[in-house]
């Protein structure tokens, strides 16, 4: 597929096929989005693949840690407020899933079993976790986002589903922990990663965007 169909293709994917994605095919992945662009080609991003048993012990340990209400204390804090036209978008957005999935996404048990669903990983055999330097500025986080893009096009030019998740960054510290990564990194965001199970009602939704013209404007 071509560039332009690749990024209007592109979708998140939340029910995955058992199967396990060759070493290979995501170390390519990975190989494509680090020629993502950075700020002075500083390439601040770092990942962590998780897979097989590792990964299910992952899941108990993230799993453990909402079940005995353990508080989040994200690397990145989670925003409180949005403005209007941005919160008009994720009611839309919650609703239609709320309809979708038959449950009240804004409920406390919903919310919890979102959260079980992210931790495990949505049954993608394998989980990603990107993570920088915590001594680098914010400005560097737009980079991790131009290179979260770049995993998610070049997995989904190469017949892989994907989906961020903020959810998982929650336990920061024991995600640290689980991967031998120090504390003087930061980490920034999750992407569950496998073949994607297109026959799932789940993954038949997908979400809209605005019309052009109210994010653009031409200055002639």
């Amino acid at each position: 597929m071509d560039a332009i169909e690749c990024i209007r293709s592109r979708m998140s994917i939340r029910k995955f096929k058992p199967e396990l994605v060759p070493i290979a095919l995501l170390k390519a992945v990975v190989d494509t989005a680090k020629w993502s662009p950075s700020y002075k080609n500083t390439q601040p991003w770092e990942v962590a693949i998780v897979s097989g048993k590792k990964k299910e012990e992952l899941s108990k340990i993230l799993i453990g840690l909402v079940e005995n209400g353990t508080k989040p204390s994200p690397d990145i804090p989670e925003p409180q407020s949005w403005p209007p036209v941005i919160e008009a978008r994720i009611d839309a957005l919650m609703k239609k899933r709320s309809e979708l999935m038959g449950v009240d996404l804004y409920s406390l048990d919903a919310l919890r079993k979102a959260k079980i669903m992210n931790f495990q990983f949505y049954g993608a055999p394998h989980g990603m976790f990107l993570f920088q330097d915590s001594s680098l500025p914010t400005w560097s986080i737009f980079d991790m986002g131009l290179f979260s893009q770049s995993v998610m096009l070049a997995a989904h030019a190469h017949g892989l589903g994907t989906v961020p998740q903020a959810f998982v960054t929650d336990y920061a510290r024991h995600v640290k922990q689980f991967f031998g990564i120090p504390e003087t990194k930061r980490l920034i965001l999750g992407i569950s990663v496998g073949y994607p199970d297109l026959e799932s009602p789940v993954n038949k939704f997908r979400t809209d965007r605005v019309e052009t013209d109210e994010i653009v404007r031409f200055v002639e």
